[in-house]
């Protein structure tokens, strides 16, 4: 018997046995080498090949990168040099004009009663208010503070922007301590020691100041500071890069305004240039220093105001253009209406430092004797807060009606008696101080913001509010006609900030008209559209129109808003118009005759006004048993009258907080 097994086709022998796989695979291979023949390599001819084809050279790659490459370094450079010597004044100007052209090109085709790419007109406004706080909040700056300026008008602005610029009132950023000494080296060639005679290590002859700010704003920060001559000071720095970006930002702001007024259609550009010069000169502290001492002087020679306003003393040595030294005011900012009304608990003397008499910093009273420091790293002021007694729930005990009388007489006499006029009144920039006497003394800082106004605008801006208030409308239109204004009536109601109804009764016509009756969106384009109907009809023929009324309406706006938050305490539509009354008496301007012949219209008018005096006290009959003062009962009409008949929603809410 065979060892291997036979094959299937082959039976007999054993020369065909199943091999194995790898045996399989030699075999071939053999058979494979044993029958091909070897042939060597021959190259083929050089004429037989075909043309040679170009190196690939990647032209335009290398064009493109290379392209690319230096729009990088450009980019790159423009920005270090952007960055380190414009303040980011460029990539700032760059990031206006992208938002104000995309909210523009998003109104123009949005803006109807059905948008194509937006919900609601509603949506409309909620998107671009969103886009231009973060515009307003990122850029900073000079930003802010046009930010806030639009703010304490944006009463008639969309809903959706008031929320917005409810928020631009919020504490800027602090500047750090080397930026702020880098500042006082470049105005005065000096060290803040050498200036201001201070040290940082405890030397006993010389002053001290805080390195952080007590205060920040948009434009600058406040230092205290007590020289070495014991005087407490406040030390305003001017942010640094201020000085850089003020001329891109004022110059972007042209721009924009412009190109608005085109698109739109409302006759806004033509007051722009007057608005960038008060914002220039708002930056220029020497400028503050003047307007202040100025003040200070009106004040002393006015009987009527002298012993109840205090302007802080400016140090004039210790001052440049981004620097300035003012007394140090220890007060009660007129917000904290509490700390106002509060029982005086500091016994017979005056708030410290009421009118000018110096701080004392070892005062026996003081609830702190040394420093603040131990209880905030930093912070060197004393504390003087022993007139809130033990408990710390005392206040300056005084009566709403005396400080608001004081401050309504205050402005009143800028306005129609000295013809400069403080524009930015805001309950940040006042304080309240107790006398010895317990009578209130108002302190009035922040300067940086006025207007002047020329005699013939104040003699007629004065017979204007005397006429509102006798009805006398043949002046009134004669007045407003010169100034360019299209509708005295509507004027008229903008400026009492309730609505007149002593002219041709337009406002109370529109009232009555109100707006149709259609869906809801349509009912918002249409309310838009006599807005800025409304808005044409005011400015009228822009070339005429005086610059300062924007000024003064915000001052007015603002003393209103103060009024009303303390409870309407006093009339202060009276106290205005009588003060325009006797201004057209008392002006050194005018005529003798013509002020003599005022004084005896002046009579009447005092007459006329007990019936003011009539409806005043009803309402604050009224306003004891929980109705509504006489400026909320003001501010109600006008919001019925503004979103009627103009399709406005006034809502001054924005302003508290």
């Amino acid at each position: 018997m065979s060892l291997f097994p036979l094959c299937a086709r082959c039976p007999k022998g054993p020369r065909h046995v199943l091999a194995s796989p790898r045996t399989r695979v030699a075999i071939q291979r053999r058979n494979i080498r044993k029958f091909q023949q070897y042939q060597p390599f021959v190259p083929p001819a050089p004429s037989s090949l075909p043309a040679a084809a170009p190196p690939k050279t990647y032209a335009r790659t290398i064009r493109y990168t290379r392209r690319l490459l230096y729009l990088a370094i450009g980019l790159g450079s423009l920005y270090f040099i952007d960055h380190h010597f414009y303040a980011s004044s460029i990539k700032r100007t760059l990031r206006t004009f992208g938002l104000g052209l995309t909210a523009a090109i998003d109104y123009k085709i949005n803006f109807r009663e059905h948008p194509p790419f937006a919900s609601s007109i509603t949506a409309l406004h909620a998107r671009n208010a969103e886009k231009l706080f973060d515009l307003l909040r990122d850029n900073g700056g000079l930003y802010l503070k046009i930010g806030q300026a639009i703010a304490m008008q944006s009463a008639i602005l969309p809903p959706e922007f008031q929320k917005m610029f409810a928020r631009m009132f919020d504490d800027a950023p602090q500047n750090s301590w080397k930026e702020v000494e880098q500042v006082i080296r470049e105005d005065f060639g000096q060290s803040p020691e050498e200036v201001f005679g201070i040290s940082f290590t405890g030397d006993p002859a010389k002053g001290v100041m805080e390195k952080t700010a007590r205060a920040s704003a948009s434009v600058a920060q406040v230092h205290w500071a007590r020289l070495a001559s014991g005087e407490e000071v406040a030390i305003k720095v001017q942010k640094r890069e201020i000085a850089q970006q003020v001329g891109w930002d004022l110059w972007s702001f042209k721009i924009m305004m412009y190109l608005y007024t085109e698109i739109f259609d409302i006759p806004m550009y033509t007051l722009v240039p007057f608005i960038t010069e008060r914002l220039r000169l708002e930056t220029d502290f020497v400028n503050e220093a003047n307007n202040s001492e100025r003040m200070a002087e009106f004040v002393a020679h006015e009987s009527r105001l002298r012993g109840k306003v205090y302007i802080p003393k400016v140090y004039r040595h210790l001052s440049s253009k981004r620097v300035m030294t003012a007394e140090w005011i220890e007060g009660v900012r007129l917000w904290d209406k509490q700390a106002l009304v509060a029982p005086w608990k500091g016994g017979k003397e005056g708030s410290p430092g009421c009118h000018g008499a110096p701080l004392d910093p070892t005062n026996p009273r003081t609830a702190s004797q040394g420093t603040a420091s131990s209880q905030t790293p930093g912070l060197l002021k004393p504390d003087r807060s022993f007139w809130k007694g033990k408990d710390g729930k005392g206040g300056l005990g005084l009566q709403l009606k005396d400080v608001m009388t004081i401050m309504v007489d205050l402005f009143s006499a800028q306005m129609f008696l000295w013809g400069w006029v403080h524009c930015d009144p805001h309950p940040g920039n006042i304080f309240i101080r107790r006398l010895r006497s317990g009578k209130p003394e108002l302190v009035l800082i922040d300067h940086g913001l006025y207007i002047h106004l020329e005699p013939n605008f104040r003699h007629q801006y004065s017979l204007f509010w005397k006429s509102l208030l006798t009805f006398d409308n043949k002046t009134l239109a004669e007045i407003t006609r010169s100034w360019g204004i299209k509708n005295a009536d509507i004027f008229a109601s903008a400026t009492l900030l309730r609505p007149y109804t002593g002219g041709d009764q337009s406002t109370s016509q529109r009232l009555r008209n109100g707006l149709s009756s259609s869906e809801r969106s349509a009912r918002a384009f249409e309310a838009q559209q006599k807005m800025r109907q409304g808005m044409r009809e005011i400015l009228g023929d822009e070339h005429k129109w005086p610059r300062e009324l924007i000024f003064i309406g915000r001052n007015m706006r603002i003393v209103q808003g103060n009024n009303q938050f303390l409870g309407s305490p006093v009339n202060r539509i009276k106290i205005t118009g009588t003060w325009a009354s006797r201004a057209l008496v008392d002006s050194p301007d005018l005529p003798l005759g013509e002020r003599v012949r005022n004084f005896g219209r002046h009579v009447v008018f005092k007459l006329v006004m007990f019936s003011s005096d009539v409806v005043f006290y009803a309402l604050k009959l009224r306003q004891v048993w929980g109705g509504r003062g006489m400026e909320d009962e003001m501010e109600a009409q006008m919001k019925l009258i503004a979103k009627e008949a103009f399709g406005v929603e006034l809502n001054h809410a924005v302003f508290e907080g």
